[in-house]
């Protein structure tokens, strides 16, 4: 039986370049001969990316804050049972463009929604499935605005208004604060390729313990 596969996780606020980031890691981990499975919060699964339509369509703007964060739970508890779970188990290596930190960051620091309910939607939905590695990219929130600006039409997400998204910057650093084993944080307002080199550095360990 192969050995367990090892849980990547990308978090950060809008126009932190995760999409740039998610391109150079997955390059550098095949390159090493691992088997990569590559997912998206919400989305990965048909059922998520159904739910994506529905939390960032503009036209859902009245959608109350408990419904957002039980939709996100909805998606990532098919992801976890679907594609997840299963590939870890399979010995494949899985790269995600967010996962349950996303949620204490937007439905809990962006929206209120107490932690203790999310921390409770974790333990059900996620099946204690945990990331080995979540790197944060971190940067002003004005900067990644900026940046997101020239993206088209903003979903409804993007919307919102600055202060929602200084909220969300600090309860993505309170938790990297409170779990240092798991999270590094990367200043995202670096250029990408120092951006890369510092993720590629902080997978290094994970990558050496799967080394014939």
């Amino acid at each position: 039986m192969s050995a367990r596969g090892r849980f990547i996780t990308l978090e950060g606020g809008e126009g932190a370049g995760k999409s740039t980031l998610l391109a150079g890691l997955r390059g550098h981990i095949v390159r090493h001969g691992i088997d990569l499975v590559q997912a998206r919060e919400p989305g990965g699964t048909v059922l998520g990316e159904a739910v994506r339509a529905i939390v960032l369509d503009p036209a859902q703007r009245g959608m109350a804050a408990e419904a957002e964060l039980l939709l996100m739970f909805a998606a990532r508890a098919q992801l976890v049972r679907e594609l997840v779970e299963p590939a870890l188990a399979r010995g494949q290596w899985v790269l995600c463009d967010r996962y349950a930190d996303a949620s204490y960051a937007y439905q809990g620091g962006g929206r209120g929604q107490p932690a203790e309910r999310i921390a409770e939607l974790e333990r059900w939905a996620c099946d204690g499935v945990k990331p080995d590695l979540t790197l944060l990219l971190d940067l002003p929130v004005a900067t990644g605005r900026a940046r997101a600006a020239g993206r088209g039409e903003a979903d409804r997400i993007e919307a919102e208004a600055d202060a929602f998204f200084e909220r969300v910057r600090a309860a993505y650093r309170a938790r990297a604060a409170a779990e240092p084993a798991r999270f590094r944080v990367i200043d995202a307002g670096q250029p990408a390729e120092r951006v890369l080199a510092a993720a590629v550095a902080a997978l290094a360990p994970l990558l050496q313990e799967a080394a014939p």
